[in-house]
């Protein structure tokens, strides 16, 4: 991939919280929302380059299918079942409250 160019911008305070909201609302950064907005906004004027690649994926990587097909077989249904029952009974149970305790 070609190297990604860095430029400086200046934006008014209030212009940069909104692009900051909206970008968090749309789980970017604010400058990835920006690179969105300025790919959008040449491709509604037909002034997209030909060839440009794709925005880069951020975050995590998502797991492979089969890696994640293996860990859902490895555990066996009877005994996730035993497991849930072991930690159900040793969590303190509520105690019902009976007519007498609440005469005084």
């Amino acid at each position: 991939m070609a190297e990604r160019k860095q430029i400086l911008l200046r934006l008014d305070p209030a212009v940069h919280d909104a692009l900051a909201r909206w970008a968090a609302d749309e789980l970017r950064s604010t400058t990835a929302q920006i690179e969105f907005l300025l790919r959008q906004s040449l491709g509604r004027a037909g002034r997209m380059p030909q060839g440009v690649g794709g925005l880069p994926r951020r975050g995590r990587p998502r797991k492979e299918p089969d890696k994640v097909a293996d860990t859902d077989t490895d555990t066996d249904p009877a005994a996730a079942a035993a497991a849930d029952s072991d930690s159900a009974a040793s969590r303190p149970q509520p105690q019902p409250q009976g007519e007498d305790e609440h005469e005084g």
